[in-house]
Formats: structure tokens, sequence, C-alpha cells
């Protein structure tokens, strides 16, 4: 490893960090180990939604699918409120 004497303390510090870092995973610091630390670490994440949603495939003429994504992000949902506002 090169000697830290010539890095700038910017790198240094990260080496730092990482070696401790590097550290504690050989240690197991951090690990989950029981059923409640599993339970918790899942808790997280997306919400559940009251109605689920069903995945499909659809099939759609290049330039209509072109013009949905160029619409930007959340361009799946709109293209489902539109479908949903012309269901009989």
């Amino acid at each position: 490893m090169p000697s830290t004497k010539t890095q700038d303390p910017e790198m240094s510090e990260f080496e730092a960090a990482l070696l401790r870092s590097v550290d504690q995973a050989l240690r197991g610091e951090g690990r989950v180990h029981t059923p409640e630390q599993i339970m918790a670490r899942r808790a997280g994440g997306r919400p559940r939604q009251e109605v689920h949603k069903q995945p499909v495939t659809l099939r759609l003429d290049p330039d209509v699918l072109a013009r949905w994504r160029a619409s930007g992000k959340g361009w799946q949902t709109r293209a489902a409120q539109a479908l949903a506002a012309m269901a009989p």
C-alpha cells in the first residue's frame, strides 16, 4: 500500500474509514442474527397496497410506447389511469 504521507488528507481519511469498516465486518458487527432483528429489518420498504396490481404483458406499437416513456417518470401509472378511464 502506498504511503499515506504522499496522499491528500481526504484520501487518507477515506482509507482509514474503509479499514475500520472492513475490521467491523470481519468481527461480525452489524449483522442481523435474531428473528426479531430479521423481522425489524424487513419492516421497511414499500408500503402494502390495499388493491393488488397484477403484472400483465401488453404489446404496444413502438411509437406509442416511445410517447408514453417520453412523458417522464410515472408513465406506467398514467397509462393505467388512461386505460381505467376508458373501461366500460
